[in-house]
């Protein structure tokens, strides 16, 4: 196989490495879909109808929290690059959704602070479109390249 070759499989591999990064997000949307999928179909939702859910919603938490501190990790040592913003944005949530019971109590200051995160993430997204005429996304994944020295 040509060198060439090598390293398009070795970036191809990578990026498909990566993509579960991602994947924490997956639970969230499938909710929303669940229950947008209800409303379409005429069905009124009251209470509660992912109840199940919260059985396990530690072990997507900390799944959640585990690729955050990954995505932090390769962020840091520059092995890949994620937008810091989008990073802000998953700490607030996971800052709002703490599902540890001992937490109970400082539930509410859990949820500000997350609050606040998230608020600081989306304001500095916009801060720093207002001088772009054009929407150009962040959060893609790239690689970066490493130059000998």
């Amino acid at each position: 196989m040509e060198i060439k070759e090598k390293v398009i499989n070795a970036g191809s591999m990578i990026s498909g490495s990566a993509s579960i990064l991602g994947s924490y997000q997956l639970c969230h949307s499938l909710c929303l879909s669940a229950i947008a999928l209800l409303s379409i179909i005429g069905i009124t939702v009251t209470g509660m109808p992912l109840l199940f859910l919260t059985k396990v919603a530690v072990p997507f938490w900390i799944a959640g929290f585990s690729l955050l501190v990954l995505m932090i990790v390769l962020a840091q040592y520059n092995i890949l690059h994620f937008s810091n913003k989008l990073m802000l944005a998953n700490l607030g949530l996971l800052t709002a959704g703490v599902p540890f019971e001992r937490l109970a109590q400082f539930q509410k200051f859990f949820w500000i602070a997350g609050i606040l995160l998230v608020v600081a993430s989306i304001s500095w997204a916009f801060a720093g479109r207002k001088n772009k005429s054009c929407c150009v996304s962040e959060s893609k994944v790239t690689l970066k390249r490493r130059t000998k020295k």
